[in-house]
């Protein structure tokens, strides 16, 4: 059986719109024809305007749109304060090495932080070998490198064939630092400080142990393999050989050995 549903003139048409659906499917309206039947029903009632209780102004004009305040710029931040050379204007720089390590040790322009005493590098000027290491270690009182350091740099200066007495040993730091930031020291001019006490050192040989530091020479600590290599340092007309830190070789055998070989290299085998 077939039933037929009259449900209005189509808006804009003069035809009537049939819809033929079987008693037996009874198919659901889809939401297109639901909106398209009322939409009808409402015509065929004889409503075809929009009716509302207030009048209203067609011809008013819609406000201006309210001004947006312009965001001003953010103030520039103030500018960090500069802390001052380490160690003070050059100029106050120690001029001979026996009145440097009084200097290094009184000297108030020189702290960095750190715990513990400060501590003098020790030896003669003119040393065969000048050894750099980054700070005296934790439990150096009095003598620099009298622990387990200083056990190490002591084997290898006898491989290496020189006395520990003719050597000299000496610190970039004072005292010992926990996290030493080498680059705001580099920033501090202490590089400048290290070549000036090089200079009245004016050792033969500079060995630098401790790669972390080589930014206060101007020097990428990232550049160069397990192996020691050799750098040069402005302002300073010692031969340099750079590599790890004392607690670094002494705890990775195959770094030794790259030193080893680095030092055989730069001194021609000879020792």
């Amino acid at each position: 059986m077939v039933t037929t549903h009259r449900w209005g003139l189509l808006a804009g048409r003069g035809k009537v719109k049939t819809c033929r659906r079987t008693m037996d499917s009874r198919t659901p309206l889809t939401l297109a024809e639901q909106v398209a039947a009322a939409h009808d029903w409402w015509l065929e009632a004889g409503v075809d305007n929009e009716f509302a209780d207030e009048p209203r102004n067609w011809l008013e004009r819609p406000p201006p749109p309210a001004e947006v305040p312009t965001p001003q710029a953010a103030p520039p931040k103030p500018a960090e304060p500069t802390l001052p050379p380490l160690g003070g204007p050059s100029s106050a720089w120690p001029a001979t090495l026996a009145e440097f390590a009084p200097w290094w040790l009184a000297s108030d322009q020189l702290d960095t932080g750190g715990t513990g005493s400060r501590v003098a590098p020790r030896g003669a000027a003119g040393a065969e070998l000048m050894v750099l290491v980054p700070m005296p270690e934790a439990g150096d009182e009095e003598r620099l490198l009298s622990s387990r350091q200083g056990q190490l740099v002591g084997n290898m200066l006898a491989a290496m064939g020189v006395a520990e007495d003719a050597a000299y040993l000496a610190a970039a730091l004072p005292r010992h630092v926990l996290h030493p930031d080498w680059t705001a020291l580099a920033a501090r001019d202490l590089g400048k400080l290290l070549i000036h006490h090089v200079n009245l050192a004016a050792p033969k040989r500079l060995l630098v142990l401790g790669r972390a530091m080589l930014p206060l020479f101007g020097h990428d600590p990232a550049q160069g393999g397990a192996n020691a290599r050799r750098i040069a340092l402005e302002g300073c007309g010692v031969p340099a050989l750079a590599s790890y830190g004392p607690d670094t070789l002494r705890q990775t055998p195959r770094f030794r050995a790259g030193l080893w070989r680095g030092w055989l290299d730069w001194t021609g085998g000879d020792r």
